[in-house]
């Protein structure tokens, strides 16, 4: 993204390399697979899992709920807001750090909105 452009109108898409599912506690659970050929390497050598699983709080599942392919990042936001009121500050930094986070470690990327 290039300084000119405004992060907010940014969409944010789930990776197709991942899956997720909703636990009986309503939270959602990330799964990753560990699949790169250093994973593969070091599974058959130290006998680890061949995913990891990542458990969301509740605003972070409230925001991964929201990552739909529609929604861009300001509106996301107005949700949080929403939902969580006071307790969502400060949202933009918030928001933008953990949106940051999950796309770093690939499980999210984002589109630029077309509008």
């Amino acid at each position: 993204m290039s300084n000119k452009e405004n992060y907010l109108d940014y969409i944010p898409k789930k990776s197709d390399k991942i899956q997720w599912k909703e636990l009986d506690n309503g939270l959602i659970q990330i799964i990753k697979p560990r699949n790169s050929l250093l994973d593969k390497t070091i599974r058959k050598l130290f006998f680890t899992p061949d995913s990891f699983k990542i458990d969301l709080d509740k605003m972070g599942t409230f925001i991964w709920q929201h990552i739909d392919g529609g929604n861009n990042i300001y509106e996301i936001a107005l949700l949080v807001k929403d939902e969580f009121k006071e307790d969502a500050e400060p949202l933009y930094e918030r928001l933008i750090e953990y949106l940051s986070t999950l796309k770093n470690n690939e499980l999210i990327y984002y589109i630029k909105n077309s509008n």
